[in-house]
């Protein structure tokens, strides 16, 4: 193929992107189709129709490639990037045989591995014997084995949404190293399907013969088939080249390679991020993912609902706000902003601790504020619930430098979250450094065009694709004005954060643990495992 440019498929939580860059990393053309996230056939599921995603990427393919001048005969390459643990079972066609079980889904699987006494004893004093059994219930594949055990037989592959869109392009069952990252038998260590005797194994009990082969972000799949071709007008042959997660996309979209820069992702799950040559666990037995960059790792620490929080507050107290903002034809959190414009840093001391969902490693927490007084209003809520998850991710961030050694030097940030400058400045005060917000917020399929790139041979590698096509204050769209911006912190109200942080928000959990602990014991929330 002698196109000139790259064709990023981002597939979404709420949407499909088809995305066309250039070589400099220039968002060229973009084309999305928005769907209903989920449906719900009971309390606490998430799942969709695989299809559904297919269809959406064909409609925006079809539709990128009638708005781009030359047409599809420039694209040279295709890389797909994906939502993270959400899991399809397809057959020998690489057909759905069910529903897709999405990373919201709370339902709760057996659990396969029961360790020995021994080792029950061991996990338990370090705090970890409950987190076993709840990673396990996690497990779409255990779900499935358990419930659905003659569809589980007569399935073929057991696959990511990227290993299932993959497979429709390529007509093979072959994914990225880099995507594969959930409930799933594989060695993180290794960047590998576990073997046997590996506990993801003894936890996630996926047969070899269903799970796809991989490669590394930056290596060809295979080529676009015939009936893929026809599907989604792209010219058959079309080479199909790794990438990587949607949040490994992001880290080198955002051009961090290392560990002296951070990624923050603010979208549905909030996370930080670094990219390192070393195995580290920023929290024990949590794995560093594998990066989109062959043979390194993405070191991450996330809040599970994150900035959902947003779309939280929107609904539960901020009417007024949204309703005014459709009166004056703007976006809703456009208002939202004036409300931390309108409150001071600290909001008079309301600080919040975002655990909305518990982790496993906090299994009874929950979401606390503590410091109302009849100063606040909805306005300081909505500040706190800001500054909550600013001091969550700079707790995570912490962690990583803690194993690492190494200090991060600046912040590099994406997601929905990050158009608003506000948030920027209020995260960039919190950390007490520096960050910058790049010229496209397709900063997901900006990496995987930077995979795409390497892998045409545009660049030696994709860590040099990296820093060739990073948007970073660099202008990188040809669709509409820069959004770039570097955010310098504000040196008192950094100092304000700094004291409330020491001095209160690290201290909030080991304060409230032992009440988290009576709550659920009245309550029976969050439910222990079985």
């Amino acid at each position: 193929m002698s196109g000139d440019l790259v064709l990023s498929i981002d597939c979404g939580t709420q949407s499909v992107r088809a995305l066309a860059f250039d070589a400099s990393g220039r968002l060229i053309a973009k084309r999305k189709v928005d769907y209903e996230p989920y449906f719900s056939a009971r309390p606490g599921w998430a799942e969709q129709d695989p299809e559904l995603w297919w269809r959406a990427l064909v409609s925006a393919c079809r539709g990128l490639t009638a708005d781009l001048p030359g047409g599809a005969g420039r694209f040279a390459a295709i890389a797909v990037t994906t939502q993270r643990d959400s899991m399809v079972c397809l057959d020998a066609d690489a057909r759905p045989l069910r529903p897709a079980i999405l990373w919201l889904d709370s339902r709760k699987a057996p659990a396969p591995y029961r360790p020995s006494p021994p080792v029950r004893l061991a996990l338990s004093a370090i705090g970890m014997g409950e987190a076993l059994a709840k990673t396990q219930e996690s497990g779409a594949c255990n779900w499935i084995r358990a419930n659905e055990p003659s569809l589980w037989d007569r399935t073929r592959a057991f696959v990511q949404v990227s290993g299932f869109l993959n497979a429709r392009l390529t007509g093979d069952f072959v994914d990225s190293t880099a995507s594969q990252i959930g409930h799933m038998p594989f060695d993180y260590r290794r960047q590998e399907w576990a073997g046997r005797g590996h506990m993801n194994s003894r936890m996630f009990p996926v047969e070899a013969g269903k799970l796809s082969r991989l490669s590394p972000a930056g290596a060809e799949l295979g080529r676009l088939v015939a009936s893929a071709a026809a599907e989604t007008g792209l010219p058959a042959g079309l080479p199909v080249i790794a990438a990587g997660s949607d949040k490994g996309c992001e880290t080198i979209g955002a051009g961090v390679v290392d560990e002296t820069v951070a990624s923050l992702s603010f979208g549905t799950t909030a996370t930080v991020q670094t990219t390192s040559r070393r195995y580290l666990e920023p929290l024990a037995f949590m794995p560093a993912y594998p990066a989109a960059i062959p043979g390194r790792y993405n070191p991450e620490v996330e809040i599970f609902r994150g900035y959902w929080m947003i779309a939280w507050f929107k609904k539960q107290f901020a009417y007024e706000e949204v309703a005014q903002a459709q009166s004056r034809g703007i976006a809703a959190e456009a208002m939202l902003d004036e409300l931390l414009v309108a409150t001071p840093p600290g909001g008079h001391g309301l600080v919040m601790q975002p655990y909305w969902t518990a982790g496993l490693k906090s299994p009874s927490a929950k979401g606390a504020l503590i410091g109302f007084g009849d100063v606040h209003e909805r306005a300081h809520l909505y500040r706190a619930i800001i500054e909550g998850l600013a001091y969550g991710l700079k707790e995570g961030l912490e962690s990583i430098e803690r194993v690492s050694g190494k200090r991060v030097r600046a912040l590099r940030v994406s997601g929905g979250a990050s158009q608003s400058d506000s948030i920027c400045q209020i995260s960039a005060d919190v950390f007490n450094l520096p960050l910058e917000r790049g010229d496209t917020f397709e900063a997901s399929g900006l990496g995987a065009a930077m995979c795409a790139a390497a892998g045409l041979g545009w660049y030696p590698g994709v860590a040099e694709a990296s820093a060739a096509m990073s948007s970073t204050l660099s202008p990188s769209s040809t669709l509409s004005p820069s959004t770039a911006r570097a955010f310098e912190p504000d040196p008192a109200n950094a100092a304000l954060y700094a004291e409330l942080y020491r001095r209160v928000y690290k201290k909030m959990y080991k304060a409230l643990s032992p009440l988290y602990e009576s709550i659920r014991d009245i309550t029976g929330y969050p439910e222990r495992p079985v």
